[in-house]
């Protein structure tokens, strides 16, 4: 399961870490789209998780297409105004991933936080099979959102990044072009509900005190609808 690059066609080579189910393909596959923190550990370990559920897994680094500091900021600012090279650069893993003889050629996009408001972007339009957005800041265009792949995501009723009522407003805009969809709120849950980062004793204070600590009953739960759902569309 190693690091690898592939080919942006606009920005060059993208380095990225590549999960490889056991056995033999084909496969479908998945791009894991980071959160706002980059390339964890957490996010290898999700990335590893979808390859052992089957699928062939990869997880762009989206902070390594240049200088970092700059790399943020674009793609900071590409999740808020839903357009930058950050977008380019998950197409081009889609097509990397279709392209490679160990996959059926289905692909799907899942992501937490920053990387869920990427997931959201990206779901109309064809590209995708299924998109798994986890407390992702929903969008301008809500209508778009009628034209959307299938979509299964998971909100946190306590998060105080994501909008309150976010996970309802999907669920209208979803409806409206009878898009499949998974949509829950769990209530007793913040932001990054999903993401254990095992930050040590102290930090993990902070987490809990700003609401972003990971929760093992809800993200096993998210976890399995989510892998449901990708069985029904994807698999």
């Amino acid at each position: 399961m190693p690091d690898i690059t592939y080919r942006d066609p606009t920005d060059g080579d993208v380095p990225g870490y590549l999960a490889v189910p056991e056995g033999a393909g084909a496969w479908p596959a998945v791009v894991v789209v980071q959160d706002v923190i980059g390339m964890t550990t957490d996010l290898r370990r999700i990335t590893d998780r979808f390859a052992a559920c089957g699928y062939l897994a990869l997880a762009p680094s989206l902070y390594g297409r240049g200088p970092k500091i700059r790399c943020m900021i674009s793609t900071i600012r590409a999740a808020i105004i839903g357009r930058g090279s950050a977008h380019g650069s998950l197409v081009a893993a889609r097509d990397h991933l279709a392209a490679d003889e160990r996959c059926t050629g289905k692909v799907g996009l899942v992501g937490f936080c920053m990387g869920a408001s990427f997931c959201l972007q990206l779901a109309p339009g064809g590209l995708f099979d299924v998109s798994a957005p986890n407390y992702g800041v929903l969008p301008r265009d809500l209508e778009a959102l009628s034209q959307s792949c299938p979509v299964v995501a998971s909100f946190g009723a306590k998060d105080h990044i994501v909008a309150r009522g976010s996970a309802a407003k999907l669920e209208t805009a979803l409806a409206r072009g009878a898009v499949p969809r998974d949509i829950k709120e769990y209530p007793n849950v913040g932001h990054s509900f999903m993401n254990d980062w095992r930050f040590p004793g102290p930090i993990r204070i902070i987490e809990r005190a700003i609401g972003v600590s990971y929760s093992a009953p809800e993200a096993e739960d998210a976890w399995q609808r989510m892998m449901s759902f990708f069985e029904k569309y994807l698999a």
